[in-house]
């Protein structure tokens, strides 16, 4: 049996979190959760209206994210996500760019690193891990 390394167990108001602005324009993000050692992380996104991802790209471990609120759009694909919807977007799979049709909110869950290679539509290294 292997020895698994303890649970601390986390509390966050994520209501009492600013957002971060990321250095694409009209993203911002609430970190609730990181590990260092995996890259795998949980975070709130938020898209302004008319925000995005500006080109297709993909990451570099599975993403999965959960609406919250808002209209949010993989352009190329015409995949939707509102309020209520599930998305799961396998490691290396190809996808984007997407758009927000309303102000959005998504909780997005990495089980690793999020890209290979810092997307070249972030400056800050931060908006990419």
């Amino acid at each position: 049996m292997s020895a698994q390394p303890p649970l601390e167990e986390l509390l966050i108001q994520s209501g009492e979190l600013p957002w971060r602005a990321k250095s694409l324009a009209g993203v911002h993000e609430k970190l609730l959760w990181r590990d260092d050692a995996s890259g795998a992380s949980i975070a709130l996104i938020k898209f302004d209206r008319g925000a995005g991802i500006p080109a297709p790209h993909s990451h570099a471990s599975n993403q999965f994210m959960y609406c919250l609120q808002g209209k949010y759009e993989y352009t190329a694909t015409k995949t939707v996500l509102t309020p209520g919807c599930f998305y799961a977007n396998p490691k290396g799979n190809v996808h984007g760019p997407t758009l927000a049709h309303e102000d959005t909110v998504v909780l997005e869950i990495y089980d690793g690193p999020h890209y290979p290679v810092k997307p070249d539509w972030y400056s800050d290294e931060r908006d990419a891990r």
